[in-house]
């Protein structure tokens, strides 16, 4: 394959220079399109950032250990006293200092309560391992994507190639059509046929370089490159395994693929937020310190315009006696959580092999389609090189000519695809396992 893709830049060239000359070509294998995609795609970009949110919440939630301090300060007008009687019958204004003010400075720390604190800690940290492998999971899609652009792109070239062979030998059986209309041996109507046969390789041939344009326009900014770059794919299949069971490939998906990862961590998440709940059966200890500082002095008479402060430390013990009730339900709901993540795990599991013992089932397919596709070109070959010889010696009608080149262009363009598509369905069964 990869010297049909010689051939088919060569002839590219020679056909449209234009194309070529003003712009870098650029040989990649399918492993090398992955790896700048992974760097350079923007959909990796932005799942990534979710990576650095979750970090950035699991800090967030490592700030619970410590204390929380609080400082306030208050200033205002104080009017002054009316003193009335019990039986409202008489009334005395007592002068106040009219401004007022005060301080404080209160700090807390939480210091058993279950171990909420780093459960929580252990929590965030879980929502971080599972933004990871949202993200390795993302990575398969694009690899995915990039290396099936980049396989159109090596079946266009390839079909290229069988339709430029294809016109050469149509225009060199023209020129013969073309000897013997002007010997008198056939009507213009055979010549027309061939001509016809001619054009329509040209619109073939016009349409694979267009749909070439637009898979390598795609690519290039898929993978960062100027929009320009011709990407000529170089992949070689002789490398793939081929003769590994279904058996090592489900082991292989089992080991990494990043959905069974995520099912894993998941049911963790709920076991952790299980422990988180049953926190609330703990009572709250604290300790806490303070300081005020405030004027004026209003708890004896007459009223003093002057600051009095004081400081005070201690620890404070609290229990929620609902929690007895309450808890018991949420542990519940949280028990529900959890026997749901382990249903969705199998559930996983079994969408997992299922793919992949449809992706081994395919590669298999392909492989011994490209056999069969081989074996029929080679008798379509075969099969036009007879009739042309009949052909030539009178014993054979253009129509059945235009039929055996029709076979073989036909059957050279099916095993042209079948070859790119084991590398296809190769690569998607290595997406199903996960290890693309």
């Amino acid at each position: 394959m990869v010297k049909n893709i010689k051939t088919a830049l060569s002839v590219l060239i020679g056909l449209f220079p234009a194309l070529f000359f003003s712009q870098e070509i650029k040989q990649m294998t399918a492993s090398e399109v992955a790896e700048l995609a992974i760097q350079n795609h923007q959909q990796i970009k932005v799942s990534a950032q979710n990576i650095d949110i979750a970090k950035q919440q699991t800090d967030i939630t490592k700030l619970q250990k410590l204390p929380t301090i609080t400082a306030s300060t208050s200033q205002f007008y104080l009017g002054n006293v009316i003193a009335i009687d019990k039986d409202f019958s008489n009334s005395t204004t007592i002068p106040m200092p009219h401004y007022g003010s005060s301080y404080a400075v209160q700090a807390t720390q939480l210091i058993f309560k279950g171990g909420l604190v780093n459960k929580s800690i252990e929590l965030a940290g879980l929502r971080e391992q599972l933004s990871e492998l949202d993200l390795e999971n993302r990575k398969q899609d694009i690899k995915f994507l990039v290396i099936s652009n980049y396989l159109d792109i090596y079946k266009i070239l390839n079909q290229e190639v069988v339709i430029q062979n294809n016109k050469k030998l149509g225009l060199e059986r023209l020129k013969n059509i073309q000897k013997f209309y002007q010997q008198g041996m056939i009507t213009r109507n055979e010549v027309i046929r061939g001509e016809l046969a001619i054009k329509n390789l040209d619109q073939g041939m016009l349409t694979l370089v267009n749909n070439r344009k637009i898979l390598n326009y795609n690519l290039n900014i898929a993978l960062g490159l100027d929009s320009e770059t011709q990407i000529i794919p170089i992949e070689n299949l002789g490398n793939k395994e081929t003769g590994i069971g279904m058996d090592y490939y489900l082991n292989l998906a089992h080991d990494n693929n990043p959905q069974i990862k995520s099912a894993k961590t998941n049911i963790a998440v709920a076991d952790k937020n299980i422990e988180i709940i049953k926190t609330d059966k703990m009572p709250t200890l604290s300790g806490f310190g303070g300081y005020t500082l405030q004027r004026p002095i209003t708890t004896r008479n007459p009223v003093l315009d002057m600051y009095s402060s004081g400081w005070q430390g201690g620890v404070s013990l609290s229990y929620n006696i609902d929690n007895l009730y309450k808890t018991k339900e949420r542990v519940m709901l949280g028990e529900l959580q959890k026997n749901q993540a382990n249903d969705a795990m199998t559930l996983v599991q079994q969408n997992l092999d299922m793919a992949v013992n449809a992706a081994y089932t395919k590669y298999q397919e392909a492989i011994q389609q490209a056999e069969i596709l081989n074996d029929a070109k080679n008798l379509a070959d075969e099969n036009y090189k007879i009739t042309e010889a009949k052909y030539l010696n009178q014993l054979a009608v253009q129509a059945e000519m235009l039929d055996a080149q029709n076979q073989k262009l036909q059957s050279e363009l099916d095993f042209a695809n079948a070859e790119i598509n084991v590398l296809y369905q190769y690569y998607n069964l290595l997406k199903s396992t996960g290890t693309l």
